[in-house]
């Protein structure tokens, strides 16, 4: 996972100060000094990490840390306020046309995955109740315009193309024309990329440009390529005046610094992260939530919002009444998996969740084809075992691990699990209990939901 390093030297970094009761000087610029190691080793941009340093050492020399009395927790918490402040103090969201349609330009490099976001994007919108059309403008890279087609068809968004057209400019004329006449209120057009910037792609994104007059210009970067990033950013920029960045790949073994970075040397705001593969992956970017991340403070917020979109309401509801009632059966333990899964990868969802060490996780090995093992093995029940009417047997037992492909080991220690799961709902269904999770319930955004276990 992107951060994940920087995050644990961070950690160590700090695990140092708050073992002090009182922090000296000389404490605070080593701590300093293994964070901007930590930065550097991110591929965060040099300047970036000097003025970065320098505004945190400048705000905890002072004596807001010097005499308070947890010293350690108000590093941390200048720390956390520059991060935000580095990455753009809060979301920039995108800007809509008062005279539809809005039009957003979609430009980078190839391969940073500007066609699958553009699609993602127009996904994204569409929840919100726009009706995007999507425009396919890369008439060089093969198979281009055939792939938007296909991701657009997978989200049931209409693309405009012109078959055996190579003028991208006259292409995103008539897109426009035709999003005017069919009501479309957002045009993302899908340009094309290179594999590093040169005159011509310039000049081509300045007559499209010119032409359709987008109200937004997003560059999609791969942040998998570091510094890299940045310098094309600062390109973009310079040259078409971009309004915000778009960064892919967030999920992947990248260290993180052009996320950091992005901001500073542009002055221009990441908007959105990509943060898987899925055409649902495309998180709106928050400065505050992703500096929580890096110092390993969690993101309760984004955990939230991903259950709130996955997370059938109507079943969560049904789940309560076999709370209440005590009823859990396999079925319903397969359906709580089903809606789990909807919500990503466990180990990205584990890392939102704060005070969660994640060096002790480290031995745990998530494995996410256990899953697979147990949803193949209460599939494997008949109706009346996974409904608990049929008791299961040895006998049983036997069958069901032949039928899944598992060993009668794997299925005990499925039975004892549910069983556990049970006992635990039978506690949950008293009253007091029920009656905690409820003022819990009410605390901040979490009133809005209702967890399906």
């Amino acid at each position: 996972m992107a951060f994940e390093s920087l995050s644990d030297k961070l950690q160590n970094a700090f695990k140092k100060l708050r073992g002090k009761g009182k922090i000296s000087a000389a404490d605070l610029k080593e701590a300093m000094r293994e964070v901007k190691l930590a930065l550097l080793e991110a591929d965060v941009n040099f300047k970036v990490v000097k003025n970065f340093i320098n505004s945190v050492s400048e705000r905890a020399n002072g004596a807001e840390v010097m005499e308070s009395l947890t010293p350690a927790q108000q590093v941390i918490k200048i720390v956390n306020e520059e991060l935000i402040k580095l990455m753009g103090s809060d979301n920039q969201k995108l800007k809509i046309s008062s005279k539809p349609p809005t039009v957003i330009m979609m430009t980078g490099l190839q391969g940073a995955g500007k066609t699958t976001t553009a699609a993602k994007l127009g996904g994204l919108l569409r929840k919100q109740g726009k009706r995007p059309l999507l425009c396919a403008c890369d008439v060089y890279r093969p198979a281009a315009v055939k792939q938007l087609q296909v991701v657009g068809g997978q989200l049931d968004l209409p693309v405009f193309s012109i078959e055996g057209s190579r003028d991208p400019v006259d292409i995103a004329t008539k897109a426009l024309e035709h999003a005017k006449l069919h009501s479309n209120d957002v045009l993302i057009v899908d340009t094309a990329g290179r594999l590093h910037i040169d005159e011509e792609l310039m000049n081509e994104l300045k007559n499209i440009k010119e032409k359709i007059e987008p109200t937004e210009i997003l560059l999609v970067v791969d942040s998998m390529t570091g510094q890299d990033a940045v310098n094309v950013a600062e390109t973009f920029n310079s040259e078409l005046e971009i309004d915000g960045v778009v960064l892919t790949k967030l999920d992947g073994d990248t260290r993180g610094g052009a996320a950091i970075s992005v901001r500073a040397v542009t002055n221009k705001p990441i908007k959105f992260c990509g943060m898987g593969e899925k055409l649902s992956d495309l998180e709106v970017f928050h400065p505050e939530r992703m500096a929580s991340r890096i110092l390993g403070m969690g993101d309760m917020l984004s955990l939230i919002e991903k259950a709130e979109q996955a997370l059938d309401e109507k079943k969560a509801l049904e789940l309560e009444q076999k709370m209440r009632s005590a009823t859990f059966t396999f079925d319903d333990f397969l359906d709580q998996m089903e809606q789990m899964k909807k919500m990503g990868p466990l180990e990205q969802l584990i890392g939102m969740i704060p005070g969660v060490n994640k060096q002790a996780l480290q031995g745990a090995n998530i494995d996410e084809r256990k899953l697979l093992h147990i949803e193949a093995m209460i599939k494997s029940m008949t109706k009346g075992e996974r409904e608990l009417r049929d008791k299961l047997t040895p006998k049983r037992r036997e069958r069901i691990a032949k039928g899944s492909g598992t060993t009668i080991g794997e299925v005990n220690a499925l039975v004892k699990q549910f069983e556990q799961m049970q006992k635990m709902m039978k506690a949950m269904s008293g009253g007091k209990m029920m009656k905690q999770m409820g003022r819990l319930g009410k605390m901040g955004k979490m009133g809005k939901m209702k967890f399906p276990f």
